[in-house]
């Protein structure tokens, strides 16, 4: 008995368990991945697949069209056919509450065309973006698409219809893009219209002729110019005009387009001259005509003067807030100086760079400068841009430049020598430079965050308190780094000032404590 129990311990002993035995398994990820899915079943995916067809709409239609594909392109073409008729014939009003959904099954139509349609058929496919990007004029005016939600899903669409049609043999892609010029009329959005653009420069050369005798024959048939009318009747007169003025202008753009694709700078210049007699956009012809090796005729278009015409606000100007309007003369200036380049005239291109960046303080006009100067004048030149930057009438330029090159000490001495004169309402330009003066310059940057809190307490921004309070709470620690003296009144004696003038601003206070 004693022999077989010392037996079994040393045989338990010798035995390895089941964790000794194996590798320790890895813990699997649980973001969905192609690997991650691939170590579950058939059928809970299918379990998970029909759960999310029975909660989602736009899914159901993307796993019905790929069930289509397995059957041929004329099965998936045909669902795409129907959604698209809907979306023809649809009139109801979409609000903001329903957009996102809506945006989803627009989303879905477009991605069956290019995931499921394509690849069995790809002029199927572009097709059906052609008449899916036809459709957005309907679309687009029935929905709350302040967002542009809706509107990037076409400009996906014509991106991708460009490259797709682009790829096809050269009487292919010829023959789409007749048919895209077919629907200019109907493309108010002008979706179609950055299709052709995009897609003409990539055709062989030999189809932009014919294309171009087609726009030719598109314009020739637009409709006369309506005579004038008095009363209602002015007024849809009016609107038809704009319409046959918006439809040749597309037209025109178009033909200048396979102007620059065939390197006809006559071409582009006549049609620019019949577009806009008056006002020709005297930067594009001057780019052409350098590029055309014609530098002496593109320094005349360039200097050209022109009347201050209508400014055109683009969607990007809406979305940053407002409009540049020195942008169009720093554009005509930098072709100037490259025209200049090109005939050899470098002291005045040398000339024409420096008054640029006395006008603009702009640091890559100064770069480009002092590129071109002659060993050792760079250091004068340099010394020279950052006095002018500081002499400014107004210091905040000046400030802006000299943090955006940088020169931080000579930034502070700005700050410091016209201490008086920042203004915390041009709070976006104070505060990135308080926080880049911090480390090497404590003093100037509370100069500056005084000004900041000044505005915000003065002015009672209630929903500027929380930046308020944390500048303050920056003076508090900067205030250890100066010597007495440095700042008057000392930081104590600020934030008094600051409670007997401003003590029933409870919010402020509050954001400090807190």
């Amino acid at each position: 008995m004693a022999r077989r129990a010392k037996a079994a311990v040393e045989s338990a002993a010798s035995a390895k368990t089941p964790a000794e035995s194996k590798p320790p398994k890895k813990s699997r990820s649980t973001t969905p991945t192609a690997e991650s899915l691939a170590a579950l079943s058939p059928e809970r995916l299918i379990a998970l697949i029909l759960e999310e067809v029975g909660q989602s709409a736009a899914f159901k239609k993307r796993v019905s069209a790929a069930l289509a594909a397995l059957q041929g392109p004329d099965r998936v073409a045909a669902l795409i056919d129907r959604r698209l008729s809907a979306l023809e014939k649809a009139r109801g009003y979409i609000d903001w509450q329903k957009r996102r959904s809506f945006a989803a099954d627009l989303d879905a139509t477009l991605a069956t065309v290019l995931s499921d349609l394509k690849p069995l058929d790809s002029e199927m496919a572009l097709d059906r973006l052609l008449r899916f990007l036809r459709s957005a004029d309907v679309t687009l005016e029935r929905v709350d698409d302040s967002s542009g939600q809706v509107h990037g899903i076409y400009e996906a669409a014509a991106e991708a219809a460009a490259g797709l049609a682009a790829e096809l043999p050269a009487q292919a892609a010829l023959g789409f893009a007749t048919r895209a010029v077919e629907g200019l009329d109907r493309d108010g959005f002008g979706l179609v219209g950055a299709l052709l653009i995009d897609l003409l420069p990539k055709l062989p050369k030999a189809a932009l002729e014919p294309l171009d005798a087609r726009l030719v024959e598109a314009l020739a048939a637009l409709p006369a110019h309506p005579k004038k009318k008095s009363g209602p009747a002015a007024f849809e007169m009016a609107g038809q005009e704009w319409e046959r003025r918006y439809h040749r202008l597309s037209l025109n753009r178009l033909r200048q387009v396979i102007a620059d694709a065939r390197g006809d700078a006559d071409a582009f210049i006549a049609l620019e001259l019949e577009m806009s007699p008056e006002r020709p956009d005297r930067v594009a012809v001057a780019e052409r005509l350098l590029a055309s090796g014609r530098a002496a005729e593109a320094l005349d278009w360039i200097r050209r003067e022109q009347k201050r015409g209508v400014v055109v606000m683009t969607r990007e100007d809406l979305l940053a807030g407002g409009h540049d309007s020195q942008g169009p003369e720093r554009e005509r200036e930098a072709v100037e100086i490259r025209i200049l380049d090109a005939l050899g005239r470098k002291d005045e291109a040398q000339g024409l760079r420096w008054t640029r960046f006395e006008k603009s303080l702009d640091p890559q006009a100064l770069r480009d400068y002092l590129a071109r100067l002659p060993d050792f004048e760079d250091e004068e030149a340099l010394e020279r841009a950052f006095a002018h930057a500081a002499s400014l009438k107004d210091p905040h330029g000046g400030l802006y430049f000299l943090v955006r090159w940088p020169n931080l000490d000579r930034a502070a001495r700005l700050v410091l020598d016209r201490r008086s004169e920042w203004s915390g309402r041009i709070w976006e330009l104070l505060a990135p430079a308080a926080e880049a003066l911090e480390p090497d310059h404590p003093l100037a940057a509370s100069v500056l965050y005084r000004a900041l809190i000044d505005d915000i307490l003065d002015r009672g921004r209630s929903p500027a308190y929380g930046h308020g309070a944390r500048h303050l709470t920056r003076l508090g620690e900067l205030a250890r780094e100066l010597a007495p003296g440095d700042l008057a009144p000392s930081h104590a004696d600020y934030v008094a000032q600051l409670r007997k003038a401003h003590g029933r601003k409870s919010g402020f206070w509050s954001q400090l404590a807190g």
